[in-house]
């Protein structure tokens, strides 16, 4: 299956050949039902530069290690952090890595209900034929079960609490109840059914390799707060910003290189803008210069994903309306969008950041986002 007709193909399609390189090389042991050992799904997340493969995720090892370790147990995974840390790429990544698939997925919202995670039906058959294994409509925690596949939740704070609760039983018993087959084996009369009460098909047992990776931020982590039970059944794993000012750079110029080539963007983004547009998120990120001036802290989230999507915004505008790389007057103009997001107040700060720390910099593109800064609306 080809990629380049998708946006953004799932990892088990994007890198599809470095996981074939993986597993023809992989002579490690692999916990059951795994598609790699622990070493080579370590390898197609950090790389390895002897099969060609490239390192997918900056961040802690040792963070990596003990996230498929945990995999490996009874214990679900729980990555938490500020938004734009790159935890639902790196559980996709261990996801394809693992199972060999990472679309196993439910997306938490205020929204998301039962159904969405373990099954629904086919109401057309249901009516007419009652409930059956040809009505029930398999949802990803069901299919991940029955094929012993890693199932992902993304945001699960952001779900009521009954619906994170629904998670108990296949975390602790490793088994999905599905009541309706029951009565249905019984015939609907009342009569006791054969087997001892349950249907064959009432009861989804989990195979090897199943499991659950969950993601939460930390700025909505508290809106459904997580009960102590399911608390229990996962083990916490915190993702932290990038620290290294020279690694975020080539992170953020990596991935715009990307998108921009995707975009149909003929030019490269230049490296002293993007040294500019990192170096400006970094400080409002951290309410604090390179020098060590304090200043104000943006309520908006300043992340490093969202310093890539900047720099493709940058990119795209000076390309598409100039046939150029794009320049700090872009960074101004699009910067707005993602400063003033929270609060109208930011806005405000991010127009005295222009206009106090950007002429303490030297360098052309400094002075260009200095001069930029009535581009700001308001």
């Amino acid at each position: 299956m080809g990629s380049a007709e998708y946006q953004r193909p799932p990892a088990e399609i994007r890198f599809a050949g470095e996981l074939e390189r993986l597993r023809e090389n992989d002579t490690g042991p692999k916990p059951p039902g795994w598609a790699l050992s622990l070493t080579a799904a370590q390898r197609f997340i950090v790389g390895d530069d002897a099969l060609g493969v490239r390192r997918k995720f900056v961040g802690d090892t040792a963070l990596i290690d003990r996230a498929l370790v945990t995999l490996a147990t009874s214990r679900g995974l729980m990555l938490v952090g500020e938004p734009g840390t790159a935890k639902s790429l790196l559980s996709e990544l261990i996801a394809a890595a693992v199972s060999g698939t990472s679309t196993l997925t439910i997306q938490g919202g205020a929204a998301t209900t039962e159904d969405q995670i373990k099954y629904s039906w086919n109401y057309a058959l249901l009516v007419s034929e009652g409930p059956s294994t040809r009505s029930l409509v398999p949802a990803p925690l069901l299919t991940g079960m029955a094929e012993g596949k890693v199932v992902r939740f993304e945001e699960i704070t952001r779900c009521p609490l009954e619906v994170q609760d629904s998670l108990l039983s296949p975390l602790s018993d490793r088994v999905l109840a599905i009541p309706e087959l029951s009565r249905a084996a019984a015939g609907g009369n009342g009569t006791a059914p054969s087997h001892g009460g349950q249907s064959a098909d009432a009861m989804v047992f989990a195979r090897d390799g199943f499991n659950i990776i969950a993601t939460a931020n930390t700025r909505d982590r508290g809106v459904n707060e997580m009960s102590a039970a399911l608390k229990r059944r996962f083990n916490f794993e915190t993702v932290f910003p990038i620290a290294d000012f020279a690694t975020e750079l080539d992170l953020v110029e990596q991935e715009a290189r990307r998108l921009l080539e995707h975009s149909g963007v003929e030019v490269a983004p230049r490296r002293d803008v993007l040294e500019v547009l990192v170096t400006v998120f970094r400080e409002l990120r951290n309410a604090t210069t390179a020098e060590g001036r304090a200043m104000d802290r943006l309520s908006a989230v300043m992340s490093t994903a969202e310093a890539v999507s900047v720099a493709h915004q940058v990119g795209v505008r000076g390309w598409f309306l100039r046939g150029e790389a794009g320049g700090a007057a872009d960074i101004v103009e699009c910067l707005a969008g993602t400063a003033a997001k929270d609060s109208p107040e930011d806005l405000a700060r991010l127009r005295r950041y222009l206009e106090q720390q950007a002429p303490r910099r030297d360098g052309e593109q400094w002075s260009a986002l200095h001069a930029a800064r009535k581009l700001l609306p308001g």
